[in-house]
């Protein structure tokens, strides 16, 4: 689909493109806003909190184009665009888009239920480079340059952990609405009587096309800023490093910065939390599940990806920890440093930080 966006648009006039990238951003800012106000609204009716909504519902329409991407990469033959689109996903979810939407309002979230699918989140990016390595020569990548490999039977095994985290998010929202009445007014009276009023399988529906809105906008956008910045002569290495990378995670920022615009900082920080989960379960385990011979990992995954994926994932650990009940502007410095840091390894070493 980019492709066939990018030869649409090449002949365009700069003015022209201008135009798409300002309807594009315009329409990613509606489509966003629309998704948050449905998902507080499903959350009200049902009962289920918004971390949780945000870690499963929100997160699945999020990360579907990455999984689609990285298993029709593996299929064709290119299993490493499919393992950075997990890994580097993870980095930017964590790092650049958390801590904005920290540095935008101190996030409010359940602390007991944060910290629960925190630590699935930590175990997951654990699993996913345990796996990886070649345990025949586990320094080999470090020493030699030698590559690892997610097989294919991790996959499937990603695949029923994908089924049984899904399973358990529902046993602990239903165990949420036991504790509570499930109940918090609906901020800024910005929901109308038909949405209140809405069944939860019509407000689903609607997250859905809420979330494909932001998804179109999203691909329409990052080909015309791309085509953009080359008529601008900017360099194709920052490109690279900061557009590409940036584009695949749009979706996620934008509705992790609408929700934290709007006060709800749960389900901003459930959306990351669930990307992040799903980024490693569900993309890198259906990329590896379609392939025979599993996912080939590069010597650049273990150097600085797979540490940068670590260090980012225990930072936001330990924030949870220290921060309690509202993750503060000050931890969203530091979750900027921890990518600007990794981006800036990145580049150092050459390697393509996009994923």
């Amino acid at each position: 689909m980019e492709e066939l966006l990018q030869e649409f648009l090449k002949p365009r006039s700069t003015l022209a493109l201008l135009g798409v990238i300002a309807v594009s951003l315009f329409a990613l800012g509606k489509f966003a806003d629309l998704v948050v106000d449905y998902a507080v609204v499903l959350s009200e009716q049902s009962g289920i909190p918004k971390v949780v909504i945000g870690a499963t519902v929100v997160s699945l329409g999020t990360t579907a184009p990455e999984v689609a991407v990285s298993v029709l990469a593996a299929f064709n033959g290119h299993p490493g665009l499919a393992m950075g689109n997990a890994v580097g996903s993870i980095i930017c979810d964590t790092g650049l888009i958390l801590g904005i939407a920290c540095l935008i309002r101190p996030l409010t979230i359940p602390w007991d239920i944060a910290s629960r699918q925190g630590w699935v989140q930590l175990v997951s990016g654990v699993l996913l480079v345990f796996l990886s390595i070649p345990w025949n020569a586990p320094l080999s990548p470090y020493t030699d340059g030698a590559e690892g490999n997610f097989p294919q039977w991790a996959g499937f095994l990603f695949l029923g952990l994908l089924a049984i985290y899904l399973w358990i998010s529902v046993k602990w929202s239903i165990s949420s609405t036991t504790d509570t009445d499930g109940t918090t007014p609906i901020s800024e009276g910005e929901d109308s009587d038909e949405e209140v009023s809405a069944s939860a399988p019509v407000l689903i529906v609607k997250i859905v096309l809420s979330l494909a809105g932001v998804i179109l906008s999203a691909n329409l956008l990052i080909p015309a800023v791309m085509i953009v910045a080359r008529r601008l002569n900017i360099p194709e290495s920052i490109i690279a490093a900061t557009l590409v990378a940036f584009g695949t995670s749009l979706p996620e920022l934008v509705t992790a910065v609408q929700a934290a615009r709007k006060g709800h900082g749960d389900l901003a920080v459930g959306n990351i939390i669930g990307a992040d989960i799903l980024n490693a379960l569900f993309v890198a385990g259906a990329a590896a599940a379609m392939t025979p011979g599993g996912l080939t990992v590069a010597h650049s995954f273990f150097w600085p990806g797979f540490p940068a994926m670590l260090f980012v994932l225990v930072v936001f650990r330990i924030g949870i920890y220290v921060c309690r009940t509202q993750l503060t502007r000050n931890f969203g410095f530091v979750l900027l440093a921890a990518y600007f840091a990794y981006l800036g390894v990145s580049i150092a070493v050459g390697v393509n930080p996009g994923h």
